[in-house]
């Protein structure tokens, strides 16, 4: 199945951080960036820019800057041309020192849409245009969990807004308030990628509690990712994480550690149908250690990863995907981060 976009995730990110956009940012797009503030952070700054220069500072399409000086306030601004425009101040201060944050950034046809631990919170009009950004940075007395770039679901409506959207419709430029992304479903933006390298953790997002149980909403469909970030205790003996519809398990993976594998399989009318055990790579987790499995659904199975290595694919055992909306993470797991 060809991608047109290929961003995989950025994982504990050393910060001060600068990493591309592949294929740059675009009307529809969010990014959605989870960490930390430290108890010394006097300011730290995210920056959407026109790729890196070596001679001198490359050109910012928007500067989202909060100071916790004079009472804490947020400065957003464009540097263009090796000068910063006119500053756009909000006094106030939706960060606290020593505490998790999560900064959504909704990229519009006409301006940035930022919202911070899930209230919306300013809208910086474009001064330089979408084309020219491929590039983020993330500086300051900040800890960095994970950056992860989402696209609009295709099929999937805005489920809050007083009129509903038909499938297939997003609407691109009219049509989004300041406040509606909030409650939009995205499709994860990363297209599978087998190559990409996770550093191991730990992770500093927060920790979930097991058994863990989330709905998909809107349930499954072919480029929706599923990505599971953990730790597996010394002394586990197994975890599974099971994707639901209804009383059926349409996939399930049980990690076994006194057997050494990964059982694949699927639970359907109360009865277990045929295990799949083959890894051609050996075991990938390892209790003791950290791991991030990434599950991609695509139209005719399921792609799954390991730790950025590919793993197996497994064969739809039940065809109506959307009907496929439940997250469920049971056993010997420590979890860090969900993304679904």
């Amino acid at each position: 199945m060809a991608h047109s976009w290929q961003q995989p995730p950025y994982i504990q990110p050393t910060v001060p951080f600068t990493g591309p956009i592949q294929g740059g940012l675009r009307d529809g797009m969010m990014v959605l960036i989870n960490g930390t503030v430290l108890q010394t952070c006097d300011r730290f700054h995210i920056n959407f820019q026109c790729g890196t220069c070596q001679n001198q500072r490359a050109d910012v399409a928007f500067h989202f800057n909060p100071r916790f000086e004079e009472g804490g306030y947020v400065v957003c601004n464009t540097f263009e041309k090796q000068s910063w425009g006119k500053e756009e101040r909000k006094y106030e201060m939706p960060f606290s020192k020593g505490h998790a944050f999560e900064i959504r950034v909704l990229v519009k046809h006409d301006s940035f849409l930022v919202a911070v631990n899930g209230n919306h919170f300013v809208e910086y009009k474009h001064r330089i245009p979408l084309s020219r950004v491929d590039t983020i940075v993330v500086s300051g007395s900040v800890q960095v969990a994970n950056i992860s770039f989402q696209n609009a679901a295709p099929n999937v409506a805005f489920p809050y807004q007083p009129q509903n959207f038909p499938p297939g419709a997003w609407p691109t430029s009219a049509g989004i308030t300041n406040a509606d992304f909030l409650s939009t479903q995205f499709a994860p933006g990363p297209a599978y990628n087998p190559n990409v390298s996770f550093p191991p953790g730990p992770y500093q997002s927060q920790n979930f509690s097991v058994p863990y149980h989330a709905s998909i909403v809107g349930g499954l469909y072919p480029s929706k990712s599923v990505i599971i970030m953990g730790t597996v205790p010394p002394d586990a003996d197994g975890f599974q994480v099971n994707l639901k519809s209804g009383g059926n398990i349409a996939f399930h993976i049980g990690s076994r550690f006194s057997e050494n594998a990964i059982v694949r399989n699927s639970f359907l009318q109360q009865c277990w149908g045929s295990e799949e055990r083959n890894l051609p790579s050996g075991m990938p987790l390892v209790r003791g250690q950290s791991f991030t499995i990434w599950i991609l659904c695509e139209a005719q199975c399921f792609k799954v990863a390991v730790n950025g290595q590919h793993q197996f694919d497994y064969n739809h055992r039940v065809h109506n995907l959307q009907q496929i909306d439940k997250l469920e993470i049971e056993g010997d797991v420590m979890l860090t981060s969900v993304q679904v």
